[in-house]
């Protein structure tokens, strides 16, 4: 393959991974529907596309990463979407934490197109996409794969093919799982050490060292601490996260509590007017429950 990439989604992660890119000697197409997000990358010499079809129809592998489910949808089968510029031999890389059904759906469409497709939902927020170190989690064919991996490793350091497409999005849902679980639990643990007149930096480094350590207390506790709240990833985006992840364990008959009780945690946050906040927020919703503000 060439060197023409399609980049569309210049969110938080997706402008500083399509800057990485750029930096990496592609050449770059790009769109997002707020063009002023793209102002920064059209400087550093990307071409602007008016519509996700120019960028397919300009780029030889497209990667997206957008908001929602409903976005993916828009990008690909919309009016002036994805499908309707793809090509033969063109690759198209969703990078979007989304449903693995809806993937699936648009894989089966680009196909028809003598197109193919991959899943590769990330983790690592704002910092993974800045420093290239995201996680990646993949679900093509082993011949995608070996025609996106060298740059996967532009964006990424731990990328694993996990199976055909929709395994990617199956593996970022197990991702999520644990995320909940342990942003809780570090919001429980600030607010206990801050209640107990702790120390919290000295608590965190402390910690940090043993059987508790994690990318979470690493990370977004220090946020907390300095009382950071902006995010690397947004509670909007993390509350779609886990309800795709609950759908799809409704559909496995599957219960997940914790889950279902951390979603409820961040609904109320959101709530008050702090979905566009960082997930480190969620310490917020456990001061709540105490009645007052302890950190």
């Amino acid at each position: 393959m060439g060197k023409k990439i399609g980049f569309i989604g210049l969110g938080v992660m997706g402008v500083s991974m399509a800057s990485r890119l750029i930096d990496s000697g592609y050449e770059l197409y790009i769109y997002n529907r707020t063009k002023a997000k793209g102002d920064l990358l059209v400087a550093k010499g990307a071409h602007w596309c008016d519509t996700p079809r120019s960028v397919a129809e300009n780029a030889e592998i497209t990667f997206t990463i957008v908001g929602f489910p409903k976005d993916v949808e828009e990008v690909y089968l919309g009016k002036n979407g994805i499908v309707e510029g793809a090509g033969k031999e063109k690759i198209f890389c969703d990078m979007t934490t989304t449903k693995p059904s809806l993937d699936m759906q648009i894989a089966e469409e680009l196909k028809k197109k003598g197109a193919e497709m991959a899943d590769a939902p990330v983790s690592g927020g704002d910092t993974g996409a800045k420093n290239g170190t995201l996680s990646i989690m993949v679900g093509a064919s082993e011949s995608v794969f070996e025609k996106l991996l060298p740059l996967f490793q532009v964006m990424g350091k731990n990328i694993t093919l996990m199976g055909e497409v929709g395994a990617g999005q199956n593996t970022k849902m197990a991702n999520q799982i644990v995320i909940a679980g342990t942003m809780c639990g570090v919001s429980e643990a600030l607010v206990y050490g801050a209640k107990a007149g702790l120390d919290l930096e000295r608590m965190v480094q402390t910690i940090s060292k043993g059987a508790a350590g994690c990318w979470t207390l690493d990370n977004l506790a220090p946020r907390v601490l300095k009382g950071d709240y902006e995010p690397g990833f947004m509670v909007d985006h993390f509350i779609k996260d886990m309800g795709i992840a609950l759908e799809e364990a409704e559909k496995m008959e599957l219960p997940l509590p914790s889950l279902a009780l951390t979603k409820q945690l961040y609904l109320a946050i959101k709530a008050q007017g702090m979905g566009k906040k960082g997930t480190q927020v969620l310490v917020k919703a456990i001061e709540a429950l105490a009645g007052k503000e302890i950190l």
